[in-house]
């Protein structure tokens, strides 16, 4: 069981790194229910969850799921512990804590651009994660770290990129950017007003049309009586 384990993960692994670009080191988010699965199924996370994914990761978790164990006083004490032990990424939310879960689904928006896992037991959070493409949901069952399979809404997406109907939100800042490196914004602003200018009919070439006929209206009038002239002579 733990070679197809092993197996299944990587295929997974490889469906994000290619169409998601999640590299080494995996940034990895963990609520307080997945460090309290694990305390109680005695998985070190640490140890572990690397080889699983097969690269090295990075452990942590907010100060609003800090906070949230601490309030849940002596029943989560052990997985307060535990969550204390990784990194505490900063959220917008330093004034005012919300709970571990919006805090988390926070942290992902804009087209997850930190590229975090999400490590969860809680139901509700995990369905709000599978809306959301890009975004590897990982929870433990008895005593083992599961990696989600690809959500229906993250094959959708990569779908809609293979037709090339849709461009990821990583890579339409980084066009923006490269646009205004090359000054290619400014190019095409100028493109948009020369087009306005040449648009309409000029007043002045229908005036010198004007001229020209009547200046060619006199000038046969002209020869005409200077051939009358030397007739008469």
């Amino acid at each position: 069981m733990g070679v197809t384990r092993q197996k299944h993960a990587k295929k997974i692994m490889g469906f994000y790194k290619h169409n998601f670009q999640f590299r080494e080191p995996f940034q990895v988010l963990l609520d307080g229910t997945f460090c309290q699965a694990a305390l109680r199924n005695k998985i070190q996370i640490r140890e572990q969850l690397p080889g699983y994914l097969d690269g090295a990761a990075q452990l942590c978790t907010t100060r609003c799921v800090i906070k949230e164990l601490e309030s849940l006083g002596k029943a989560l004490y052990g997985a307060k512990l535990i969550a204390q032990r990784f990194q505490v990424r900063n959220c917008s939310h330093h004034k005012n804590p919300v709970s571990g879960s919006t805090c988390l689904l926070s942290m992902i928006e804009d087209g997850n651009p930190h590229h975090f896992f999400i490590a969860t037991q809680d139901q509700d959070l995990s369905n709000k994660v599978k809306r959301k493409p890009g975004i590897p949901l990982l929870f433990i069952i008895q005593n083992t770290m599961v990696l989600d399979k690809p959500s229906p809404k993250s094959l959708a997406f990569v779908q809609k990129l293979q037709t090339n109907q849709l461009v990821p939100e990583y890579q339409k800042q980084s066009i923006v950017e490269l646009k205004k490196k090359e000054g290619l914004v400014k190019q095409e602003g100028e493109k948009r007003r020369k087009r306005k200018r040449a648009g309409g009919p000029n007043p002045l070439s229908c005036l010198k049309k004007k001229k020209k006929k009547t200046q060619e209206g006199q000038e046969p009038s002209a020869e005409k009586k200077k051939r009358k002239r030397k007739r008469n002579r």
